[in-house]
């Protein structure tokens, strides 16, 4: 079976759906007994590089929730494993990385590598989703951004203002231009491998890109997204998400991408029009608003649907990944709204040619 004309796979290019398509970020996660029963016997890692389990957990919520698309489960970390940086995860404190890079001669020792070699598991792990999905709902790879991965492999992990990372970047310009250069590279080719194993699309996490002013994005991060983008195979939509982004939405328009992520830190009527109406976007409810009663809930998608205005290219998602105490039924709740209060007859909007940005 194709997946084709899934209404995700269509707001992704920009056609009219019967109804507005929606997934979670992390929707596959900590929230799901189902999830918490398989971690109970897989560390986080063992679970990622564990194609059968992985498949499992990336199957669970489009039964459990009814959700318009899957979307793999694994990490965006797991590219720094295989450059030699020495990635564990820590119970209670996030990724740790071992050997992190603080200088030129840390970027001039990083080996090359065979994404699709070195992280066979999860090409496999695409692989048997869609075997197990057989056309139900189409199947969403995935890899961090080179300026995302770039901050957790300079920091060590997780940080809250990124000097160490703005240091590297306004301190040895050429080291860190290599290092976004080499990153790019690595991540195109590692999402091509996800296309090629079945992937049906794929969305780029730039999850602390809002951490810099556009003139540094522009120097430091605009040209390396471009390479990636230019890089990706041809047809396969694109999701360019990242958080904080209000300042720099035009910006990641330049950089690339046929669906432009938007968080809840801006209307998404106001960060559409930012965008252009000639890109998609996705987003951008609020993750906390899932802890609140039904009837908030319900009126806080209303209110996202309305803003988007039934123009074909919306795909409903959260600004950012569900939290962890997110009842279950909450989260089931919003993809029922969704597809309830966006039910519509086709053609629904006039608006702008439908088809893959260039």
């Amino acid at each position: 079976m194709t997946t084709a004309g899934s209404p995700f796979l269509r707001a992704c290019r920009r056609e009219p759906t019967a109804v507005t398509p929606i997934w979670m970020m992390r929707q596959a996660g900590r929230f799901m007994p189902e999830y918490r029963a398989v971690r109970s016997r897989l560390s986080f890692l063992e679970l990622c590089k564990h194609p059968e389990a992985a498949a499992e957990v990336t199957l669970q919520p489009v039964t459990r929730l009814g959700v318009d698309a899957a979307i793999l489960f694994a990490d965006i970390l797991l590219l720094l494993e295989p450059l030699g940086l020495g990635l564990r995860f820590a119970a209670g404190d996030g990724p740790v990385i071992d050997r992190p890079i603080r200088s030129p001669a840390d970027v001039e020792r990083l080996p090359e590598v065979d994404a699709a070699d070195r992280l066979a598991y999860v090409l496999e792990t695409v692989r048997l989703v869609k075997r197990e999905l057989s056309g139900r709902v189409p199947l969403i790879g995935f890899a961090g951004a080179p300026f995302t991965l770039a901050s957790y492999a300079v920091e060590g992990g997780g940080s809250r203002n990124y000097l160490r990372t703005k240091g590297l970047m306004y301190a040895e310009p050429v080291a860190w231009h290599a290092l976004m250069e080499r990153l790019a590279i690595l991540v195109a080719d590692y999402l091509n491998g996800q296309i090629a194993a079945g992937a049906d699309a794929v969305q780029v996490f730039d999850s602390w890109v809002g951490q810099l002013a556009p003139d540094d994005y522009r120097a430091f991060v605009l040209p390396h997204m471009q390479t990636l983008f230019r890089r990706l195979t041809p047809g396969v939509p694109v999701v360019h998400f990242g958080t904080g982004t209000a300042g720099i939405l035009e910006l990641m328009r330049e950089a690339g991408g046929d669906v432009i992520g938007l968080d809840w830190r801006i209307p998404l009527a106001d960060g559409w029009r930012r965008v252009g109406f000639d890109r998609a976007v996705q987003g951008n409810l609020d993750p906390a608003a899932l802890l609140a009663p039904p009837s908030v809930i319900r009126e806080k998608v209303r209110e996202v649907l309305a803003q988007a205005a039934a123009r074909p290219g919306h795909v409903f998602n959260l600004g950012h990944g569900i939290l962890p105490e997110t009842p279950v039924d909450h989260a089931r709740l919003v993809v029922d709204l969704v597809h309830e209060l966006s039910a519509r007859d086709l053609p629904a909007f006039d608006g702008p040619a439908a088809g893959i940005a260039g």
